[in-house]
């Protein structure tokens, strides 16, 4: 797995030795970046973007969204089976203060809380037997922490079905091999 484009580009991501951590594919990854840059449909500028990846894994998308410039990016992840990877691949990068790692249960309220920011892109990628996603996104609402114009970016199997709350449209939808992406924006 590598850096697509941006500063970073062909940079090799470090992927993990077990089966728990299931990776975002180059090529979902690239769609969903060629997506963000030309959809009519919502508009992120990357480089001034916050962006919060949610069950980071080893990084694989915030890694992408800083080397093509974001403004900054969160990784919230709690695996001890990945974390040590997730920060060796963002320490090989040589950064210094566009990004920060929260070593945290997303499902506990005070990890929400605490952020304090509005993000322009929120990025899930749950394990795809996670069933909480409802309450989750709801959560991402009640804390307002989705910036105006900003979307949410969901990455499940392709044969699930997910019930979003109410007041969220899904804008996009794409199919890659076993996994789906939803584009998601908030109606209020």
């Amino acid at each position: 797995m590598r850096i697509i484009a941006g500063s970073f580009k062909g940079k090799k991501i470090l992927e993990p030795k077990d089966t728990t951590t299931r990776p975002l594919k180059d090529l979902a990854k690239e769609s969903i970046f060629n997506i963000i840059k030309h959809s009519n449909k919502f508009k992120i500028d990357l480089s001034s973007a916050n962006i919060l990846d949610l069950f980071s894994g080893v990084g694989s998308f915030g890694i992408e969204c800083l080397s093509r410039g974001a403004r900054n990016v969160i990784f919230i992840e709690n695996y001890l089976g990945v974390l040590p990877i997730l920060k060796k691949n963002l320490s090989n990068l040589n950064l210094k203060d566009n990004y920060q790692i929260i070593e945290s249960d997303i499902y506990k309220d005070n990890t929400l809380v605490n952020l304090n920011k509005k993000f322009d892109i929120i990025f899930l990628d749950p394990p795809f037997k996670d069933k909480n996603l409802f309450n989750l996104v709801s959560k991402l609402i009640n804390f307002k922490i989705l910036g105006e114009n900003g979307i949410i970016i969901l990455h499940r199997h392709k044969n699930e079905r997910e019930i979003l709350p109410k007041h969220f449209k899904v804008i996009k939808e794409k199919k890659y091999g076993i996994s789906k992406i939803f584009f998601i924006s908030d109606l209020n």
